[in-house]
């Protein structure tokens, strides 16, 4: 019994430095205010106000979005995350987008908004009536006039907003401001609530992919440039920088989604091209296997809400036949009018070259066979490159880096200083965010998967702990 009793109470001590509040027992520090207390002089009022003025100047608000999903074209390939909107909140499940600006979400009695979903997650709409803080965005206010293209827009009159995506969906509505609640990082691998008033899109119609079931959620979280997107809305207020970083963890799904300066691991940038209306920067040439292509200096897109890379057709092309060059015998067909595939029965990473693209500033992005080609059957392979057939205005072909070049990598996004850079990494495990200005003192972030099992929430844990308290009590009587 002593042994027992002995057990339990260090049982009972290690709860408690988990920071289990246990009643009946008390451990006492000796704390001593730094200035003296409240019964000091008048002039610790200023020294109190000039401590909490310095301490907030160097403060950092970092925050972090729990990933789902993955990049598999065979799947529905996309990572989302969850956020809280409204009063009383409701949960939203949206893609995490880096090449458009605003977030929009399935808004009630929409027409073509999808009602079932095969990513296992219930699909919510929006309805700003049935919120305490949701109201609409008329024409007069300054967000609808930076903000909206549309010249009848008048006084009074709801804030329309309309966008396309490269694939030819569409959605359509008018736009709210309501209370968004994020997750802001306080400690290492710990976070509270923080509420933030963001305008956004309540789509009431869609068209397209948008609806299709298979990789439907409640919307689509942007992380644009423009002045309409969260980041640049949060960063407005002083909430936050405008710099953040994702993790997409092509391995096991999810990984780190986060606003924030990332100083754990360090990343080498390029800079972005100025008044770009995306993340654009300046691409100096490919190699394949070490052999340099014969190709101009072009342009790239970075754009995480997309599944694939499309490359110029010269590049396409010659990029291609780089990579069947060593497998003449290969009988390459066409996929779905899309996909080249092949049968092939060896280690793809030993029979396929790596493709390494340089940008301005001696930049890499390494992307692997096991990157760009995937499995749909036991031994057929397909390639994950795409001729783009896409052009810019002036008539110039587009480049555009999707997650098959951006998995396993730590991306930054620096708006900041106009930059963006990356490393390869291991998204399952954690990175570093600085919180204070002035020490560079910084928490841990975590990797994420919400499309996984649940793991138990706070509560359940929290009361879980409760009943184990409550029998050692009854063993220590």
């Amino acid at each position: 019994m002593g042994d027992l009793r002995n057990g339990c109470l260090i049982l009972l001590l290690i709860l408690m430095g988990f920071g289990v509040d246990v009643k009946g027992e008390y451990l006492v520090f000796n704390v001593k205010h730094k200035y003296g207390g409240r019964n000091g002089n008048g002039s610790i009022l200023n020294d109190l106000k000039a401590h909490d003025n310095r301490r907030h100047s160097r403060m950092l608000t970092v925050i972090d979005f729990k990933l789902g999903g993955n990049g598999l074209p065979t799947d529905a390939a996309l990572y989302y995350t969850k956020i809280s909107i409204g009063t009383p909140s409701r949960d939203f499940h949206v893609q995490v987008d880096t090449g458009s600006d605003i977030l929009w979400v399935n808004c009630a009695s929409c027409e073509g908004c999808p009602t079932k979903s095969d990513l296992g997650i219930d699909l919510m709409t929006y309805d700003p009536k049935a919120s305490a803080n949701g109201k609409s965005v008329s024409c007069d206010e300054e967000f609808c006039m930076l903000n909206t293209p549309y010249s009848d827009c008048r006084t009074g009159m709801p804030c329309d907003f309309q966008v396309s995506y490269g694939d030819g969906s569409s959605t359509a509505g008018f736009f709210v401001k309501d209370d968004i609640q994020f997750e802001q990082v306080s400690g290492d691998l710990q976070t509270t609530s923080m509420n933030g008033s963001i305008a956004f899109g309540c789509s009431s119609r869609q068209s397209g992919e948008l609806g299709a079931s298979n990789q439907a959620v409640d919307g689509i979280l942007g992380f644009g440039q423009a002045s309409s997107s969260v980041i640049s809305q949060l960063a407005a207020t002083g909430k936050v920088k405008k710099i953040f970083a994702h993790c997409l963890d092509g391995k096991n799904g999810g990984g780190i989604f986060t606003i924030g300066p990332v100083v754990h691991p360090k990343v080498n940038t390029t800079p972005l091209v100025s008044d770009a209306p995306h993340y654009n920067v300046i691409m100096k040439g490919i190699e394949v296997g070490g052999q340099v292509l014969d190709i101009p200096t072009t342009m790239a897109i970075i754009d995480s809400g997309t599944t694939l890379a499309y490359l110029p057709h010269k590049v396409y092309s010659t990029l291609i036949n780089k990579l069947i060059e060593r497998h003449p015998q290969l009988n390459i067909r066409l996929v779905e009018q899309s996909f080249h595939c092949f049968d092939y029965t060896g280690k793809i990473d030993d029979g396929f070259p790596v493709v390494t693209f340089r940008f301005a500033d001696s930049l890499p992005l390494t992307v692997y066979p096991h990157d760009y080609l995937f499995q749909i059957e036991e031994s057929r392979w397909c390639i994950g490159w795409q001729d783009s057939k896409m052009q810019t205005k002036d008539g110039s072909e587009i480049t555009l880096l999707g997650d098959l070049a951006l998995s396993n990598k730590l991306v930054v996004y620096d708006i900041e200083n106009q930059a963006i850079g990356w490393t390869e990494y291991d998204c399952s495990s954690t990175i570093k965010l600085k919180y204070e200005e002035s020490s560079g003192s910084a928490y841990t972030v975590a990797s994420h998967n919400i499309s996984s099992a649940p793991m138990m929430d706070s509560t359940k844990f929290f009361t879980f702990f409760l009943i184990i308290i409550s029998i050692l009590f009854n063993l220590l009587k």
